[in-house]
């Protein structure tokens, strides 16, 4: 009987524990430097940026100060390859404020075929769906960086490799824990022992 319990109190523990983690879900953050841009531009801009996955949904968030080279041209997330090297866009920003300083935020669908730059898609399976699948790849591998582009530095100005954060459950997967942890507690009150898993 005790086993039963414990083999069931493990697989709700479990089963909760696991759900949120079950998608690629994850926060992933950048500080954008001069320094980080391949070759480095030398530029005092700062930036910084933090990119939220959910399910399908990659919520960006930025913010930038001091650039030098002219009011932002062009912001994008760059996939997939190794700190150090440059590749093409996966992903740009638009409607990027045109400012030497600035923020921007905006929620991408990645199941849509327009979130992706062109020659990201073919290079990539031609497909959104593939496209994400790459894009995910590369942001869960560290492959993917930031970067935000004016008239002087065409290649980027500052830049920032995309590095994902320590996650926890979700409250919402807690608090369920939580209520069934409870529940077998008022249980064995109630009933005067703890319910069995029968195997009849």
């Amino acid at each position: 009987m005790a086993r039963n319990i414990a083999v069931g109190i493990l697989l709700l523990v479990g089963a909760l524990l696991i759900a949120p983690c079950a998608k690629a879900d994850g926060v992933f953050t950048a500080t954008l430097l001069g320094s980080n841009e391949v070759p480095s531009t030398g530029s005092t801009a700062t930036g910084f940026i933090v990119v939220t996955l959910s399910g399908n949904l990659l919520s960006v968030d930025e913010s930038f100060t001091g650039l030098v080279g002219g009011p932002a041209s062009a912001a994008h997330i760059h996939c997939c390859i190794p700190v150090g090297l440059n590749t093409g866009v996966a992903v740009p920003f638009p409607v990027f404020p045109a400012a030497t300083s600035g923020t921007y935020m905006n929620t991408f669908d990645l199941t849509m075929f327009s979130v992706y730059n062109p020659a990201f898609l073919t290079a990539n399976g031609g497909t959104a769906a593939s496209a994400e699948i790459a894009l995910l790849a590369g942001l869960l591998s560290g492959e993917a960086y930031a970067n935000i582009h004016d008239a002087t530095f065409p290649g980027g100005e500052i830049r920032g490799q995309l590095t994902q954060t320590t996650q926890t459950p979700e409250p919402s997967a807690m608090m369920l824990l939580g209520m069934g942890l409870a529940g077998l507690v008022a249980w064995r009150k109630w009933r005067g022992g703890w319910p069995t898993l029968s195997s009849e």
